[in-house]
């Protein structure tokens, strides 16, 4: 056999093959998928692997008796409870009784409020107001005292002896007796008055006096005392005097005679001992004003002081 005629066999050959080997396809374009049934194919053979089965709930809550289970009701009780009678409600809110147990032990302070000086016009002042009590928690003697000095010389001081009695926890009725030392002669007073704590803590002493020759007197204080820190504590404080007629020859004026103002900062070295700085304004009205232009004197004054609170 040639070579030509071995080639041409070969090629033959390999083209007959190929026709058998495209035969054997499958012409997937031909295929109608909407025919072909997926149930029935096995996905498995095909290499995925198949769903998890769904596993049945383990409670149904569809049908579960949420009233069983004390949700959103309440369950009745086996025996019914009685119906509340007044007795019921009296043995659970008894009537309560406003006595207080009063201590007869003895007590006793001493407390120097005001201590201070400055510096005026006439020279070197000085001022204090101080106050003390003895007795137990209702019945007190209560020992007050209050001036001023100027240059040396006495301008106003007084002295009160009172018997207190407690009428409420934060308040106190006294009586008795002032002695008033200058300005003028000594005159004495009898005295009424009410001393205690008003609320939000202010301090107030109201006190009415009826004196010699038909004079009579009222004075009001008032403190307050903010606390700024653990020894820091700032004290406002005010107070008026009122008379109820003219004394040209004390000084003294009908209705408003003085009105004064203070604020003070004090630092607690200890609770007993204080030292303070602060400012105090003082301005006479009506007939006291007039008194006191005539004698070449301010009617309002305005200073700078410096003095120490204690007690004991």
């Amino acid at each position: 056999m040639s070579a030509l005629t071995l080639r041409i066999a070969v090629a033959a050959a390999a083209l007959f093959l190929a026709e058998q080997g495209l035969a054997q396809e499958v012409d997937h374009s031909a295929m109608d998928h909407s025919k072909v049934d997926h149930s029935q194919m096995d996905h498995s053979a095909m290499g995925h692997d198949a769903p998890p089965e769904p596993t049945p709930a383990a409670h149904d809550h569809s049908t579960m008796d949420h009233a069983a289970m004390g949700h959103g009701m309440v369950a009745e009780p086996k025996t019914p409870l009685p119906a509340i009678t007044d007795a019921d409600r009296a043995a659970a809110f008894p009537a309560l009784t406003t006595s207080h147990a009063h201590h007869s032990q003895w007590f006793s302070k001493v407390l120097v409020d005001e201590l201070e000086t400055w510096e005026a016009d006439d020279g070197r002042a000085l001022r204090w107001g101080a106050q003390a009590w003895v007795g137990s928690d209702l019945n007190r003697v209560w020992l007050r005292s209050g001036g001023e000095r100027v240059g040396g010389v006495t301008e106003a001081a007084d002295v009160e002896l009172l018997f207190g009695r407690g009428i409420s926890p934060w308040w106190d009725v006294v009586a008795g007796v002032r002695h008033d030392v200058r300005p003028g002669d000594g005159r004495d007073y009898l005295a009424v008055g009410l001393i205690g704590m008003a609320p939000y803590k202010f301090e107030v002493d109201a006190t009415a006096y009826l004196g010699e020759s038909g004079q009579s007197a009222l004075r009001l204080e008032a403190e307050y005392e903010a606390l700024l820190g653990a020894r820091w504590v700032l004290q406002p404080k005010l107070e008026a005097a009122f008379y109820g007629k003219d004394e040209p020859a004390r000084g003294i004026g009908q209705g408003l005679n003085t009105l004064e103002a203070g604020l003070r900062l004090r630092y607690e070295v200890r609770r007993r001992f204080a030292p303070y700085v602060g400012v105090a304004w003082e301005r006479a009205y009506g007939q006291a004003a007039r008194l006191r232009r005539m004698d070449g004197a301010d009617v309002s004054d305005l200073h700078v002081v410096a003095g120490v609170r204690l007690w004991f």
